[in-house]
Formats: C-alpha cells, structure tokens, sequence
C-alpha cells in the first residue's frame, strides 16, 4: 500500500511540475523523530503530554521549534501575540507569505500529535524546498501558533480580537494571558503589531490530526476538511417539586430528573435521527439538592449543539424545544432553555483551498473525504483575512486529548507531501 502511493504520487507530481518528484515526498522517518523529541517537553508517565501553553515545558517546546526553523533555512522571530514565526522570503517580494503551521501546546495529559503534527510538517516542508535549492515566488512563513488550547490565543491575536478581557483570563498554567506572553517573548501592550489584515497573507494551510475516527475506519489518506463547526451551549433548566423520597408515591412525584432523562434521549433520538452530520451533547448534569433520599426538585443541565451550517445547528434546536415542551407537558416540569453567549459561528475553508488540496492528493496517488472539523482549530481565526484550509490525516481510532493518541509515521508524512504540493500549486497561481 504505502509503495503504491508513494509511486503514484512521484508519477503524478512529474506531470504536474518541472521540479523533480523527489521533492514531494516528506521523510517519515524525520517527522517521526522530531515527533518523538517534542514529545519529551512536557512527556508524563503515560506516554503523552503535559505541555500546558506558557509552562516551563512550553517554553522548552518553543526552543526545539525555533532551533529546527533555523535549520530549515528560516527566519525566527516571535511577534508580539507570542507567536512563533519562520520566514523564507521568495523571489517577489511585493507578494504576501503563504503561512502554514499549527500549535504545540496540549491540554493536560494530551497526546503527541495533536497540533504537532502540523508543525513539524509544515517545518518538513520548508526543509526540503531548503535542502534541494527550491525558491519559490511567495515568502513562506511557518508558524506555531501560542496558546491554541486556551482559546486560539496566537490565532486571536494575529486578527486583533485579542481584547484587554481576554488578556486578564487565568490561563491552565496558573498565570494569566497577559503574563503568558509576555513570558514566551511577546508584547501584550502591543499586540497590533502582530494583526495581519485581509490581503496580508496570501493564503493559510493548517495540517492536523483528524482528531476522529472516520479516515481510520474507512481506510483513507487524507481529509479535506470542508469546515470548522459552528458551536452553541445553552443551559437547561428543569423545576421539579423537590419531597421525601420514601414517603411520595410514584404517581405524585413531580421528578425533574426524570424529565432530564426523557429530554437527555430525545436530543440524542434528534440529532441522530435528522440527515447530516450535526451533533448535539448533554456534558454535564446536576440535579438539586442533591440528597439520595430527596426527589430531585431542579435539575440544571448542558446543551451544546455542532455543525457546519448555522441554519441547521438552530433547526436541531427548534426540534428539541418541541421534544422539551412536550416532556414538560406531561410531565408538569417547565423546561427552560438560557443559550450561553459563547458561541461560535461556522468557519467554512475556501472553496479553491479545498480543490487544490483534493487536486494535491489525488495527484500522489492518495484517497481523500471531504469532511468537516468537529473540533475548533486556529484555521478558523485566520479564514477571517485569509483563504484557508485544512488537511486531515488519520487518528488511530479516533482517540485525541489522551496519551493514546497516535498517527502513523507514514500518514503524517503523506500530509506533509500534501501540504508541500498545495503550497507550491498556490505559489504557482492556483488560487488567481
């Protein structure tokens, strides 16, 4: 299997280009080592990370990274966001960089590959154009993102929606924002010297582990991701009558957990039962006051509701009312619904990315899915001033933010020759 796409890919890339097909074949045995030496910033016993954004074992991260864009032949520098940016100019210098890149900061007990992934392959990348001579006519810049696992701090920051509340936020390393960047080399009281405006960057990639299971089970190489989900959370309020438990017959009780039970399976029945890929969730649940011998009189629970369409996250919704009002009707216990104001709006790619990147695959030899992200990711800040796009490669069943998380050496190395090829088709007009 990985012969075949290895050939098909070298026979393609020398009909689509007169630079030498060696060129679009990233080294799975680099990448897996550099894997593996990051992994040691932050290593626990179970064979992930701790690499909390601002820690200790963050700056050292930060270091390995700096240390391998130089080998790459790049430019180092962190700008004022924090952010870690590797620059290789091009041959014309009036064009705006191609920047790829991602994150390596991880959540605690994270795995390997989430956001590493996507910068160590973005560094093979400008390795190899350093290492064969290749110039191309965009600058490029590399880029790992500060802070992703906070909130897209670095991303934030390059499109100036880093706002002086934001900056006073305990970050999960015991110091706030403010003082994080200020720690890893940026400059929070001059934060618009990191925004990039629409027009300043030509174009993102951001390389990623799928963070799922779908490219795993089907077998694919590679996916084009159509999307960033939209996201919104409502709290859900249901007033029971709260009584004695032992003396309160079954036909006078007024349970509110009960009805949160009934609504917890209609969501699911919802969101499974209407055609896409939406998802809808109850993560967290408390019933009140909370006694095991009290018949719950309130129960106060989650709701957040995913997907690529805003029309569709609000038609799940609307559907769910209905369920609520009418488990509220039969069983006497309003339900109440408070949308929290933390929602985040669709980010689709650009339509263009998502053809070259298919273009790009299909012409190593690779299958790809189009498919959307469930999961929030830096791309969606910069899709705001920038075309961008997003390239999946598998997570073994589908296991992420745990110690388990593992891509294969080879995979990571076919996402890598995608991005190589996207970035040289962009360079080369694809996207005029």
């Amino acid at each position: 299997m990985t012969i075949r796409i290895i050939l098909a890919g070298l026979f393609a890339a020398l009909a689509w280009s007169p630079i030498h097909a060696q060129e679009f074949s990233a080294d799975p045995d680099r990448i897996e080592e550099r894997i593996q030496a990051l992994g040691r910033f932050g290593e626990n016993a179970e064979g992930g990370v701790s690499r909390l954004a601002f820690s200790d074992a963050d700056l050292a991260g930060r270091e390995y990274i700096k240390g391998l864009m130089q080998q790459a032949g790049l430019q180092v520098r962190v700008d004022t966001a924090g952010n870690i940016i590797g620059r290789r100019e091009g041959s014309e210098s009036d064009l705006a960089p191609i920047m790829f890149g991602s994150h390596i900061d991880s959540v605690p007990g994270g795995g390997n590959y989430d956001g590493d992934v996507g910068v160590i392959g973005a560094i093979e990348v400008a390795q190899l154009l350093h290492e064969r001579g290749i110039l191309t006519k965009h600058p490029i810049e590399i880029v790992s993102f500060t802070d992703e696992e906070g909130g897209l701090t670095g991303s934030r920051g390059m499109i100036g929606k880093l706002g002086e509340g934001t900056l006073g936020v305990m970050s999960h390393s015991g110091m706030t924002i403010r003082e994080g960047i200020a720690r890893v080399g940026g400059d929070p009281d001059r934060l618009e010297l990191a925004v990039r405006k629409p027009g300043d960057i030509a174009a993102f990639i951001e390389l990623h582990i799928e963070q799922g299971a779908i490219l795993h089970e089907e077998g694919v190489n590679i996916g084009v991701v159509q999307g960033i989900v939209g996201i919104r959370w409502w709290d859900v309020s249901i007033e029971g009558f709260a009584n004695h438990a032992g003396t309160t017959p079954m036909n006078r009780r007024w349970d509110a957990m009960v009805s949160a039970a009934e609504l917890t399976l209609a969501i699911n029945r919802v969101a499974r039962e209407l055609p896409g890929r939406q998802v809808a969730t109850v993560g967290k649940i408390e019933a009140l006051p909370g006694a095991p011998n009290v018949i719950p009189g309130e129960v106060i629970m989650s709701l957040e509701i995913r997907d690529l369409e805003a029309d569709k996250m609000q038609q799940v919704f609307e559907l769910i009312r209905v369920e609520a009002e009418r488990i509220a009707d039969e069983k006497s216990t309003p339900i109440r619904f408070a949308e929290i104001d933390v929602a985040s709006p669709p980010a689709p790619t650009d339509q263009q990315m998502r053809r070259i990147i298919a273009s790009a695959a299909e012409d190593l030899g690779m299958s790809y899915k189009l498919m959307p992200s469930g999961a929030g990711h830096d791309a969606q800040d910069i899709a705001s001033i920038a075309p961008a796009g997003m390239i999946f490669v598998p997570s073994v069943d589908g296991i992420s933010h745990s110690p388990q998380e593992y891509t294969t050496a080879i995979d990571m190395a076919n996402g890598a020759s995608v991005l190589l090829k996207t970035v040289l088709a962009i360079d080369n007009g694809a996207l005029e």
